[in-house]
């Protein structure tokens, strides 16, 4: 059995240890989403001129040490296609979550839907990038937020095969309330992602649900060089 989600079909039980993962720990390890062309094809891109809409020097920024391109509209296909894939099945937990919370925002069932949404509110840039990280390079923790409108979850894939760079773990920070901060150091290989909450997900205690805050970064390359993918599924102001 699968989930057809348009040009990407994701099997039932692949999502369903997904959202098992998400609720249990905070956040889920894909099996690998991209073959090694297509990830080579995304770093090769990187050097181009085209597709981007932006370059940010992190150092620049204070953000850490490396850079990042957000991508332009039309992205390039393999990132629509996990885009559109993953968007309907996260949807469904990201729903579940706001309402453990008690906040109000409920997700339409599709990524057009919720697009929509976003540029109605002037929030209508491409937020889908690539990162880059040479020896030294880290990323400090931080929320990825554009506008009034966030999904609750994100995801990432590794474009970089392990041989090219040393170091550089995915870092995710879980602020629970009066209580010390949890840190989870995740290394993937080529082609596998990573899902996690953008702001905050729900933790359930004595007295019912609470608020866990997260925050995401990347841990010092000791040597090579790393480069992901970041998929976003709310776009920018």
């Amino acid at each position: 059995m699968t989930i057809d989600t348009g040009q990407l079909e994701l099997p039932a039980d692949m999502v369903t240890g997904l959202w098992g993962d998400l609720d249990r720990q905070g956040y889920a390890v894909t099996p690998p989403l991209l073959d090694p062309a297509e990830c080579a094809e995304l770093v090769a891109a990187y050097d181009r001129p085209e597709p981007w809409r932006s370059r940010v020097d992190m150092a620049r920024h204070r953000f850490g040490d490396g850079e990042y391109k957000y991508f332009d509209y039309p992205l390039p296909d393999p990132v629509t296609r996990l885009r559109t894939a993953f968007y309907p099945v996260l949807a469904p937990i990201a729903n579940a979550w706001q309402e453990c919370l008690r906040l109000p925002e409920r997700f339409p069932g599709d990524l057009d839907g919720f697009l929509g949404r976003c540029h109605d509110a002037g929030q209508a840039r491409a937020t889908p990038l690539v990162l880059r990280y040479g020896a030294g390079g880290y990323n400090c923790l931080h929320q990825d937020i554009y506008g009034e409108h966030a999904f609750p979850l994100q995801l990432m894939v590794m474009l970089s095969p392990r041989a090219d760079y040393d170091g550089g773990e995915f870092l995710l920070v879980e602020q629970i309330p009066r209580a010390q901060s949890r840190g989870t150091a995740i290394a993937l290989v080529q082609g596998q992602g990573v899902i996690w909450p953008t702001r905050y997900r729900p933790g359930r205690g004595a007295r019912g649900f609470y608020r866990i805050a997260v925050r995401h970064g990347v841990s010092t390359v000791r040597s090579g060089r790393r480069h992901t993918l970041g998929v976003i599924f709310h776009d920018a102001a």
